[in-house]
């Protein structure tokens, strides 16, 4: 891949999606020991966490959520921000750890609900990209995910620099209790690698969003934790391009929701993992209800007639999850472009945080 400082962007936010193979290497560099050791300062006697983010960083969350059961056997779940400031009643015993995610450090419902935790008396740990920020004051433990400064509105480099310092922690929580993860440590080392793969599938994802671009409802789907990309696409596309976007879990939206099909819609569907029995047949019933074209990010099957799909063979489901975000980071900047919004600075968008 051409060197980043030889390529010439039109946007910050292009710029930073690009930045990401290198940030990560960065990372894993850093919170890697030569001898396989995870240095992350963690509280070590945990049987639940619960993550609070807003925006982007509740969709690192969900995926976090994942990794935490798969990886390390815990207890895991998101919640938003504001959410949690809602709630009269929140567990809040010993073995209990809060992870509050927020790229600056300064996200007002982010800090409130972190500043709630605090009063409650539980452990509490900040992901953030800025040492020194509030929240890296107010918790107990930290991590910084070391993504640089963010120019653009749409958060991009900040997603997977959170999601790669959460995966590590996972790991670290497994070999705290004696898990071997020497297979995991291995492959996660080549996610600069990956992707800058990813990134080479640009051509593609222009196709695909040429595509997009010519519809007005837009539905994205999935199932599992790939349901976290769904949304997560969502919010890219909405907010870079005003495209009415909605996302759902595949199974739930045949519940009902699956009537707005009867408007012109295009349906994508992302997965991580091989196509389910149930999938398919869901895909099967919605083509002979209502015709939608149907386009797939990630793993495909023969069975499901698409008119496009975009992947990158990875043989770690979670590690894919890092391809197929890069790919909806792309699809969404790829979409604005051809409707020729300012992707930088959308209209009516800024950071949510608090006055300094």
């Amino acid at each position: 891949m051409a060197d980043l400082k030889q390529q010439k962007f039109d946007t910050s936010m292009e710029a930073e999606i690009f930045e990401q193979p290198e940030i990560l290497r960065q990372i894993l560099e850093k919170y890697i020991a030569p001898n396989g050791y995870i240095i992350l300062n963690i509280p070590t006697k945990i049987t639940k966490i619960v993550l609070v983010a807003s925006g982007t960083s509740y969709h690192c969350a969900r995926l976090a959520a994942e990794m935490f059961g798969e990886i390390a056997d815990i207890e895991a779940r998101a919640i938003y921000s504001s959410e949690f400031l809602l709630k009269k009643i929140v567990p809040h015993d010993k073995n209990i750890l809060y992870i509050f995610i927020t790229q600056s450090g300064e996200t007002t419902d982010t800090l409130s609900a972190l500043n709630k935790a605090k009063q409650l008396g539980v452990k509490t740990m900040c992901i953030t990209n800025k040492e020194n920020s509030t929240a890296w004051q107010t918790a107990d433990y930290r991590i910084n995910c070391y993504a640089g400064e963010e120019k653009s509105i749409a958060s991009t480099k900040s997603l997977t620099a959170q999601m790669l310092c959460l995966y590590l922690m996972a790991l670290k929580y497994a070999q705290i209790h004696e898990v071997d993860i020497t297979e995991q440590l291995e492959k996660v080392k080549t996610l600069p690698e990956i992707l800058e793969k990813t990134l080479e599938l640009s051509p593609q994802i222009k196709a695909l969003a040429r595509f997009l671009s010519k519809y007005s409802n837009i539905l994205i789907t999935a199932d599992g934790i790939s349901y976290a990309l769904a949304k997560e696409a969502c919010l890219k596309i909405k907010e870079t391009s005003y495209i009415n976007v909605m996302s759902h879990i595949l199974g739930e939206f045949m519940h009902g929701h699956v009537a707005v099909l009867n408007n012109k819609c295009v349906l994508v569907y992302v997965s991580n993992k091989p196509i389910s029995y149930s999938t398919i047949k869901h895909m099967e019933k919605i083509k002979r209800d209502y015709n939608p074209p149907i386009c797939v990010i990630g793993t495909s099957s023969d069975r499901i007639n698409s008119a496009f799909n975009v992947d990158l063979e990875v043989d770690d489901e979670n590690l894919k999850i890092f391809s197929m975000a890069v790919m909806v980071q792309l699809l969404a900047l790829k979409i604005a472009q051809k409707l020729g919004r300012n992707v930088d600075k959308p209209k009516g968008l800024q950071k949510v945080v608090t006055e300094v």
